[in-house]
C-alpha cells in the first residue's frame, strides 16, 4: 500500500517523498515544516508524523537549532518500496532502470537455480497461471499493463519458490523493476516479439518444474539478455529521436 491511499499524512509523505526523491528538494535544504501546514492545511502533529516517515526512509533528518533538512542521497533506503515508486515514477529514469537490470542478472539466474531444487506444486501452479495470462495478453495485443502483470507475477513466483526469506524481501525491487522495463519497452518498441518472450518463460518454467537447476540458470540468462537487448534498443531509439530534433 502506498502513502497517497493513508489520509491526510499520507499525502504529506507522498508528496514531500517525491520531492526529495526527484531533486525538488536538494541534500542539505532544510524543510520548511510551517509551510508545510499551510499548503496541505494539516496540523502540525500530521507534519511531524509524515518527517518521521521519511526519516525512517533515510530521506530527511533534523537537528537542533537547525531544522529538519534532506539527506544526501547515500543515505537513502534505496531498496524501500515508495522510495523506488517515487524514483520511477513519471520519469523515464536510466540509471534506474540500468541499476534495476544488473540486479536482476545478479540474483535471477541463482534465483532459478534454487526454484528448480525447492519449488512446490503450488509454485509451478502460481507460474503456469502467470504465463497463460502472458500468452493470452500477447495473443490478443493487449496493453502494457496487460503484460506487465503476469511478468510480474512469473518472476516473484520464482522468487517465492527458492524459500530464502532473504530473496524474498527483493520482490519489491524486482516488481519495479518489470513493470518500469514493460512500461517502457512494450510501450515504445511495438515490433518486439510477444511469442519468442512467451516462449523464453515457458522455457524456465519446463526446467524448474523438471527440477532441472543448470537449464533453469541457463534459461533465465537467456530471458535476461534478450529484456536488456530490449533496452538497448530503447537507448538508441531514443537518442535517434533525440538527434533528428
Amino acid at each position: 500500500m502506498t502513502f497517497s491511499r493513508r489520509g491526510l499524512h499520507g499525502d504529506v509523505v507522498e508528496s514531500l517523498g517525491r520531492r526529495v526523491v526527484q531533486g525538488e528538494l536538494a541534500p542539505g535544504e532544510v524543510i520548511d515544516v510551517e509551510s508545510l501546514e499551510r499548503e496541505f492545511a494539516v496540523s502540525r502533529s500530521v507534519v511531524r508524523e509524515a518527517i518521521r516517515a521519511l526519516a525512517a526512509k533515510g530521506l530527511v533528518d533534523a537537528r537542533p537549532k537547525y531544522g529538519t533538512f534532506v539527506r544526501e542521497r547515500s543515505n537513502w533506503s534505496l531498496l524501500d518500496s515508495d522510495v523506488m515508486a517515487w524514483r520511477a515514477d513519471g520519469t523515464q529514469n536510466p540509471r534506474l532502470l540500468i541499476d534495476l537490470e544488473e540486479v536482476r542478472r545478479i540474483v535471477e539466474p541463482d534465483a532459478a537455480r534454487l526454484a528448480a531444487l525447492r519449488r512446490e506444486p503450488h509454485d509451478l501452479a502460481v507460474m503456469e497461471r502467470a504465463l497463460e495470462q502472458l500468452a493470452h495478453a500477447s495473443e490478443r495485443g493487449a496493453g502494457v499493463g496487460d503484460y506487465a502483470e503476469p511478468d510480474v507475477a512469473f518472476h516473484s513466483a520464482i522468487l517465492v519458490a527458492t524459500r530464502n526469506e532473504i530473496l524474498l524481501q527483493l520482490t519489491p525491487v524486482l516488481e519495479h523493476a518489470l513493470r518500469m522495463r514493460d512500461s517502457l519497452v512494450y510501450g515504445q518498441l511495438g515490433e518486439l516479439d510477444h511469442a519468442a518472450t512467451t516462449a523464453a518463460h515457458q522455457a524456465v518454467l519446463e526446467a524448474i518444474a523438471a527440477r532441472d537447476p543448470d537449464a533453469a540458470e541457463e534459461s533465465i540468462r537467456s530471458l535476461l539478455a534478450s529484456a536488456t537487448s530490449d533496452l538497448e534498443r530503447l537507448f538508441e531509439t531514443r537518442k535517434g529521436g533525440a538527434g533528428r530534433r
